[in-house]
């Protein structure tokens, strides 16, 4: 099967991420808002913090800068490790707009793990606060929210460097299949690969106002939260204060909000708040969510509730979003959507080889190497890059299907499916299935070894009435599976659980889950 690569349009070969985004839409659009920060979702929306595109045009310089000032270079990587603040957003914008490679992280991460990505990116600054504060080794300076407080009250805004498109612009680390984090080392030309999903996922224009449920850390935040909306001259819409399930529904009323940005799991909390009816949800337009494989539950549920879309992406660390439903993808239940325009997708075998799979075969999930999304490469990791280049590919580690119109069908990820009786079996399927009795809040499913050389599928439950777990009647729920699953799909154990161990960004840690086993 032959497929051509990227069909875009190509990068321009001198571009700077800031520039492209901040930049540009300052020179176009100064007055408009391009970020609002809300502390207080109960508060008056006028007392909100407001960003112009000018201010934060002349922010991120100023910050690009200081950060020079400091005797850093491009091409020098600067860890980030603040609180849910803007400052978050002013160092790792104005890091790229320097030409410093910005090494975004979480502030969950204990000391002894930041210390191991200072160490491998050989960062040489840290921008922490006094309560997140590590010990530095020599030779790395230190960032403080003072210094960017003074370096926007002083210093003169520097120009946007001269980067070219393959040049570095910001590192992340991603867990994998080794016991050590990696990082995956994108450049300045993602955000132009970021362009196809803008009508086709986001649907995103300059009149938008995009709240986005992540917190400044979180990479899904800088990428759709901020990148993709500054990108089209809208506005950027994050809430820093205290949290509660009904608080997304608060802050689109109160700020008009078009567009709501979430995980799965956000959407069902706001589900079961009921503060959907006591909002006004007028201007939403839509929502979109990533993360993790929207269930067609949920998906029916936002439907019937709000009478709006939910679109649905797909994508990866390595490429972000590039398979999406949208305003121009009509949403098939079960399925993320089809390849954005430009994108060249194809399934290729698990155990190798460049040859795309047939429509309806399932495999690993690739993307052409020439699109201008893809990352530069893993950082330092020569032997774990060669392992997911095939040939024209890049080759991440998704199950996925292709159907003949494009549709794609997820089935977990290769390294998150379980092996039950010799049958390869996707989680999400599992959960899929038991989210759907009306028992269940929360579910999880993953293997469990009950005795050696013996591994079955648990089910851990978050049950609706916390109260009276005990009322609930675990064979109702498997007599549920039994009803909807083949035999060897089915958990043959259920555990019930006061809450699920989640990521910071609120996706399941499965792997955790044996932890609760009784």
């Amino acid at each position: 099967m032959e497929l051509e690569g990227y069909t875009g349009e190509p990068a321009p070969d001198r571009l700077n991420l800031t520039e492209l985004t901040i930049g540009r839409s300052a020179a176009s659009a100064p007055d408009r808002d391009a970020l609002v920060v809300v502390h207080d979702a109960d508060g008056p929306a006028d007392r909100a913090e407001r960003w112009s595109y000018a201010e934060l045009d002349q922010a991120v310089r100023s910050v690009a800068a200081g950060l020079l000032g400091l005797g850093l270079e491009p091409g020098d990587r600067l860890l980030i490790r603040l609180g849910n603040t803007s400052d978050y957003a002013l160092l790792h914008f104005g890091a790229m707009a320097a030409g410093i490679i910005s090494l975004p992280t979480s502030p969950q991460l204990t000391a002894e793990e930041v210390q191991f990505l200072i160490d491998d990116a050989e960062a040489r600054a840290v921008a922490t606060s006094d309560a997140l504060a590590v010990p530095l080794p020599p030779g790395v300076a230190r960032v403080s929210p003072d210094d960017v407080a003074r370096w926007r009250a002083e210093a003169s805004p520097a120009a946007y460097g001269l980067t070219r498109a393959d040049d570095p612009a910001f590192l992340v680390y991603t867990s994998g299949t080794t016991g050590r984090p990696k990082g995956v080392l994108h450049a300045h030309r993602s955000a132009w690969g970021r362009r196809p999903m803008h009508e086709a996922w986001l649907g995103l224009g300059p009149a938008d106002v995009l709240l986005h449920a992540g917190a400044f850390n979180w990479t899904y935040t800088l990428g759709v939260g901020l990148t993709d909306p500054w990108s089209r001259q809208a506005t950027a819409l994050i809430h820093n204060g205290p949290r509660d399930p009904g608080v997304w529904a608060r802050l689109i009323e109160a700020h008009r909000a078009t567009i709501f940005a979430a995980v799965p799991g956000v959407y069902r909390q706001l589900l079961r708040s009921g503060a959907l009816e006591s909002h006004d949800l007028g201007s939403l337009r839509h929502g979109v969510t990533a993360g993790e494989a929207l269930p067609p539950a949920l998906l029916e549920e936002w439907r019937d509730r709000t009478g709006l879309e939910l679109y649905e992406a797909l994508g990866m660390s390595e490429v972000s979003t590039f398979i999406s439903s949208g305003p121009t993808v009509p949403v098939r239940p079960g399925s993320p959507g089809r390849a954005q325009p430009g994108r060249c997708v194809a399934v290729l075998p698990t155990d190798g080889g460049a040859e795309p799979l047939a429509p309806g075969e399932t495999g690993l999930l690739a993307v052409h190497r020439t699109d201008p999304g893809l990352m530069l490469g893993y950082w330092r990791r020569p032997a774990e890059e060669a392992q997911v280049v095939r040939g024209d590919w890049f080759v991440g580690g998704d199950l996925v299907d292709i159907a003949a119109d494009g549709y794609v069908t997820f089935h977990g990820r290769a390294d998150d499916v379980m092996n039950a009786m010799g049958y390869r079996v996707s989680p999400l399927e599992v959960e899929d299935c038991l989210i759907r009795h009306p028992s269940v809040a929360e579910v999880a499913v993953t293997e469990v070894e009950v005795r050696e050389g013996v591994r079955i599928i648990a089910a851990f439950v978050v049950p609706v009435d916390a109260d009276d777990p005990d009322g609930v009647d675990a064979a109702a729920l498997l007599a549920h599976a039994a009803e909807h699953l083949a035999a060897y799909k089915r958990p043959r154990e259920v555990v019930y659980v006061d809450c699920l161990p989640r990521t910071g960004n609120g996706k399941p840690r499965r792997r955790d889950l044996r932890h609760h086993l009784p």
